[in-house]
């Protein structure tokens, strides 16, 4: 006994043909359950960073740890929380943090301690000072150079005039008959 692949019984030696298309409902409602799979999958990879190993017993410290875990940022996924990602950086990160919490450290000294040793980058949100400048004000600065040289090309275009290409004389007619026939 053999299965579709819509897993109907077919008799013995019985195949479906490949040339025969399967039934839209089926096709419809198999690609929905495949598409909610993927979906459900995608929403819990993020779960899947912070690993069990790293849990803290005690739950308020394990709270604070998620909280300061969501606020920096992991070195080498750039713009993902060390909570969200499974970088062996992110996994160091996360290890500093617990065990700095463990140790009594405040939030504040936490954050002291990482920004001391990555820099001001750590911080998802980095403070506006001089050494943040780029960070904060180079999209914005990008973006209006980007605009100001796309405005310049348009008025440099409208005052241009819009000159006919000349025909083309005989020699090139000819090239051009030849190239298309042969």
């Amino acid at each position: 006994m053999f299965l579709s692949p819509l897993g109907e019984r077919l008799g013995e030696g019985v195949r479906r043909p490949l040339t025969q298309p399967l039934p839209l409902a089926g096709e419809r409602s198999l690609s929905w359950r495949a598409l909610l799979c993927l979906l459900a999958l995608l929403f819990t990879l993020p779960a899947l960073a912070v690993e069990p190993s790293e849990v803290l017993p005690d739950p308020a410290l394990e709270a604070r740890a998620r909280e300061i875990g969501r606020a920096l940022r992991c070195v080498v996924c750039q713009n993902q929380a060390i909570d969200d990602s499974s970088a062996e950086v992110a996994r160091d990160m996360r290890r500093a943090v617990r065990e700095r919490l463990t140790a009594g450290d405040s939030d504040a000294d936490v954050f002291a301690f990482m920004v001391a040793r990555y820099g001001d980058y750590v911080l998802l949100k980095p403070p506006f000072k001089a050494g943040t400048l780029v960070l904060w004000l180079g999209a914005p600065l990008l973006l209006l150079v980007a605009g100001a040289a796309l405005l310049l090309a348009a008025r440099r275009r409208r005052h241009t005039p819009i000159v006919a290409p000349k025909p083309l004389d005989e020699e090139e007619r000819r090239r051009l008959d030849a190239l298309l026939k042969g």
